[in-house]
């Protein structure tokens, strides 16, 4: 291996980057460098702001993306060599802040009973359920569900900035869980790869399954898989929970990050008798 990718890997091991930030912080040095020709530590600022401009005006990448390159960037020139100046003139760019488009609950209904068999309306009904992200639901092992009377909880391993956490199971998501697997039988992974049961459903293929169920429900709204994890939120803080209690769920590291939900929430919507009662009902 290169030694300057090693110094890098070694240097987020040892400040604790997920394996997925340390894939993707590689995958930027790596495409910098070709573009170059060269080793990245030679280059300046000004030719790392260059390819970031290259990246948005020539590859049209959305600035969020660019953003993500802007962050392993900082990280090397800045922790991994030690050059703090060349890392404080990395710009990060300004985002458009989009709101979401929320689901109501006739909608998740429709996409629920339009996706394509039980293994697919069982990965969508416990992302919304849960309030996952893609990467979570994907990685969830049979033994992470806790069926307990006294427990009845999902605990979900390894989540964003490495945290372990505990959120909902219902009552109603645990018996679509127990037919799911009364029909698949998953024996490790909740949700297994099709052609290899020893390995865990990647992203893709989840993503996949949420578009062709939305296509077959004939919803017009926008967004990815996501957007169940922001309903999971939206209509929880419509039902009356509480933002600590909401932001516990979702595993949040500040509550700042969960009070945009507040924004999302129907104007006027009234507390339920039970939070839960709205999960039950689809």
């Amino acid at each position: 291996m290169n030694p300057l990718r090693q110094q890098m890997i070694d240097a987020m091991v040892l400040r604790g980057l997920a394996e997925r930030t340390q894939s993707a912080y590689v995958s930027v040095l790596v495409q910098l460098s070709r573009h170059y020709g060269c080793s990245p530590d030679r280059l300046d600022a000004a030719q790392v702001q260059a390819w970031l401009l290259h990246r948005i005006r020539e590859q049209h990448l959305a600035y969020a993306t660019v953003n993500q390159a802007v962050c392993a960037l900082k990280f090397f020139f800045g922790t991994v060599l030690g050059r703090e100046a060349d890392a404080l003139t990395i710009p990060y760019a300004r985002t458009p802040q989009r709101q979401p488009q929320i689901l109501s609950r006739e909608e998740l209904a429709r996409l629920f009973a339009a996706a394509n068999g039980v293994r697919a309306r069982t990965l969508l009904m416990t992302t919304y359920a849960a309030g996952l992200r893609v990467s979570e639901v994907c990685a969830l092992r049979v033994a992470d569900i806790d069926s307990a009377v006294d427990r009845m909880c999902i605990r979900i391993v390894g989540a964003k900035g490495g945290k372990d956490r505990y959120t909902l199971l219902t009552g109603h998501l645990l018996a679509a869980l127990r037919l799911y697997w009364q029909a698949c039988r998953p024996q490790s992974w909740l949700f297994p790869a099709a052609r290899d049961k020893q390995r865990a459903l990647d992203v893709k293929s989840a993503q996949r399954m949420f578009y062709q169920a939305r296509t077959r429900a004939g919803i017009g709204k926008t967004g990815g898989i996501h957007v169940l994890r922001h309903c999971f939120a939206t209509h929880l803080l419509e039902a009356g929970v509480d933002l600590a209690t909401l932001s516990s769920m979702l595993g949040h590291g500040h509550l700042s990050t969960t009070q945009r939900y507040v924004h999302l929430a129907r104007p006027g919507a009234k507390p339920q008798d039970s939070p839960l009662d709205l999960l039950r009902q689809l």
